[in-house]
């Protein structure tokens, strides 16, 4: 799918170090978004303070002091929670949607309570951390690892059926197609990538591109799809983060991308399409 959406070609860090030109194929056209993750601040990207900038536009790393992760550090949680895009969006008056399936009672006590993530913590301030495993079920909810294996260890085949990612991509697109605005999160790409090897990135990747073909063949040629990451890791399978520019993709954007450059921009120009200050 990433191929097909790209021409054919398969980008490399040249093309994101450029400003390339968009893609058209198939009646889609397609920006590669080279944005940068280091944000002017020392060492190496991380997710915490780099999702608290894709969800709020400000620079998380610089307000924190330095890169933080893979949680949200504590500093940066009321400002994830009072500005991020969800939010903003749902208050300017978007119908809005968190596709990601999580526990009923996220982020639970103990230990875990101490493990928050930037997608849920946006999505429960917005009003919009409702879909659990129940909703699974239904084929109403998206896993973070897009098939269901964890929930199924945990809670059996009945409350988390086996899906592909193809399926888990047209249950997404039927939820977005019911939304004005809605947010996927996964993970695993980043887990196989500090993880090592070759054989598990590219697993991992091509689960992620059955899924955008899934998603991408299953909504009407216009709807805008935009991927994007929190930081550089799995373009390099030694292991481990890094500071390229992350690999962002933009399909049928309704407004100009062209001016993004980092993850500070994707808030801003995201809500911006919709009219939303």
């Amino acid at each position: 799918m990433l191929s097909g959406l790209l021409g054919g070609r398969i980008p490399t860090l040249g093309d994101l170090s450029s400003d390339p030109a968009p893609v058209h194929t198939g009646g889609r056209i397609t920006h590669l978004l080279p944005l940068d993750a280091t944000l002017g601040v020392d060492g190496l990207p991380q997710s915490g303070t780099g999702q608290a900038t894709l969800f709020t536009g400000r620079n998380g790393a610089a307000l924190h002091g330095h890169h933080f992760g893979p949680w949200i550090p504590v500093s940066l949680r009321p400002v994830v929670e009072a500005e991020n895009w969800l939010l903003r969006g749902v208050e300017g008056g978007l119908h809005a949607a968190f596709a990601n399936a999580y526990p009923a009672d996220w982020p639970g006590e103990g230990r875990g309570s101490r493990r928050v993530a930037g997608p849920p913590l946006a999505a429960k301030a917005a009003g919009l951390l409702t879909r659990d495993h129940t909703a699974l079920g239904r084929r109403e909810a998206v896993a973070t690892e897009i098939v269901n294996a964890g929930w199924r260890r945990w809670l059996g085949e009945e409350a988390a059926p086996r899906i592909e990612p193809e399926e888990a991509g047209e249950v997404l697109a039927a939820i977005t197609l019911e939304h004005e605005l809605t947010l996927f999160a996964h993970y695993s790409t980043d887990t196989a990538g500090h993880r090592g090897g070759m054989e598990g990135g590219v697993l991992a990747l091509e689960r992620v591109d059955r899924f955008l073909g899934g998603l991408l063949g299953a909504v009407p040629v216009g709807t805008t799809v935009l991927v994007v990451s929190d930081h550089g890791n799995i373009e390099d399978v030694r292991g481990g983060h890094t500071r390229n520019p992350i690999f962002g993709l933009a399909v049928d954007p309704p407004g100009e991308v062209s001016g993004w450059t980092s993850l500070m921009d994707v808030a801003p120009g995201l809500l911006g399409w919709f009219g939303v200050g």
